[in-house]
């Protein structure tokens, strides 16, 4: 403002000086008479910029006081809008979360649970196999010499059996040494005849006693031998069938082969119980007095089976290692066989001890896995969810122990957790703009 009111007055002054000049070079002699008058023009027009002056430099300060409003105003206002956003902000972090509608939830069969704090069994995780037990077992043995042929050409290891089905048949039709069934009855009738005439004989000491006695033998065997080879015998030969109820555990011979007397031909296996044996480490020995049931999923499928649920016993486990060169030591348990646990497969073990209280576990379906970390999905509302990383515990084969990142009374989602994850990706809760 002190710039403006002197460049007026330069200008003022110059205008007095340019009229001064011209008056001198035109009229001399009245140069004194002018200069008074320019004198006293001068002092009003003095007077005049003074009051100019004083009127510029109130409206200066009525500008500056202006300004200084404004930008007071201005400074209100970015306070305001910087309080607005910081507010806006404190919102976004506590209202952040993954969008998952109920229509969403539906198509992807999502299940919540809460979460609770509950028992919680120790574990011994290791590995077993399952069996049938000693004595459940039959082997099913040639009945007489010839070609082998099963009544089904087909059948396979873990087809079911009745007792008495039919399970193979032996022809000895086309052996050049001819029908062994044929020669033993030939030799049984033989020794029947002479048994029955040496009986008449003995009566009269036409036949001492030693020699009948013989005769007897000879006639017991063949009868023996024939009685076995006829046993089941068909049109077709020599028919096998199965002793017991349960399954074929293990064919001996292939179809077509030559088989003896007597000569192994399949394992039948009983399917009404089963055995569980799993094999422990050393280093949890002393765990096993406190072992009581165990849960274990077979090679061959996702299901998770419990002893508990199979009217299931622990039978023993043993004080020392199966053998020297184990360092393991066997926990046997016995079970229901539901029909569809196949003896002789392996399986995953979790060994239950000792119940703990108040510990919180949720299925093992609620976890996700991302390089080796895991994370579970909370329902924060009705169709909002928040991801959230936590630390694991034990593991029963069903539910896992929550050491860190859960609490009590928190929804966790225990089914469709991976689509939530997928929404996770592009969808959040909109919150107007972000920063």
């Amino acid at each position: 403002m002190n710039r403006r009111m002197q460049s007026l007055a330069c200008v003022c002054a110059a205008l007095i000086f340019a009229a001064c000049g011209g008056k001198q070079g035109n009229h001399d002699h009245e140069h004194a008479h002018e200069h008074h008058a320019h004198t006293e023009e001068h002092h009003s027009h003095d007077g005049h910029s003074h009051e100019e002056h004083e009127h510029a430099h109130d409206h200066a300060h009525e500008n500056h006081s202006h300004e200084e409003h404004n930008h007071s105003h201005e400074g209100h206002a970015h306070e305001a809008h910087a309080h607005a956003e910081e507010a806006h902000g404190h919102e976004h972090a506590h209202g952040e979360g993954i969008a998952f509608t109920k229509q969403q939830a539906a198509a992807a069969g999502l299940k919540v649970e809460t979460v609770a704090k509950a028992p919680f069994s120790g574990v011994i995780k290791t590995a077993g196999h399952i069996q049938a037990p000693k004595g459940n077992e039959a082997v099913v043995v040639a009945t007489s010499a010839g070609v082998l042929y099963y009544t089904d050409p087909s059948i396979a290891e873990g087809v079911p059996l009745g007792t008495g089905k039919a399970l193979a048949g032996i022809s000895a039709k086309k052996l050049q040494d001819g029908d062994p069934l044929l020669k033993a009855k030939l030799v049984y009738e033989t020794a029947l005849a002479e048994y029955e005439r040496a009986q008449r004989l003995v009566d009269d000491k036409i036949v001492s006693a030693k020699e009948f006695e013989q005769i007897r033998l000879r006639y017991e065997t063949a009868k023996t031998t024939y009685e076995g080879q006829a046993q089941g015998m068909t049109e077709k030969g020599a028919s096998l069938t199965s002793p017991m109820n349960g399954y074929l555990k293990q064919l001996l011979v292939p179809n077509g082969a030559y088989v003896e007397v007597g000569q192994p031909v399949a394992v039948i296996t009983q399917t009404r119980r089963l055995q569980l044996k799993a094999e422990v480490s050393e280093r949890d020995y002393a765990l096993l007095s406190k072992v009581n049931a165990a849960n274990f999923r077979p090679a061959y499928t996702d299901r998770l089976y419990k002893t508990s649920e199979l009217n299931g016993r622990l039978v023993a486990y043993g004080k020392a290692a199966a053998d020297e060169a184990s360092h393991y030591i066997p926990v046997t348990f016995e079970f229901d066989n539901v029909g569809d646990i196949i003896a002789g497969s392996y399986a995953e073990v979790y060994l239950l001890t000792s119940p703990e209280e108040g510990v919180i576990a949720i299925p093992i379906s609620a976890l996700t896995e991302e390089q080796g970390l895991y994370y579970i999905y909370v329902q924060l509302c009705e169709e909002e969810y928040e991801k959230r990383g936590v630390t694991l515990g034990r593991r029963d084969g069903e539910r896992v122990e929550i050491l860190h990142g859960l609490h009590g009374g928190e929804r966790v989602v225990t089914q469709g957790a991976y689509q939530v994850k997928l929404a996770s990706v592009t969808t959040a809760i909109p919150h107007g703009h972000s920063h």
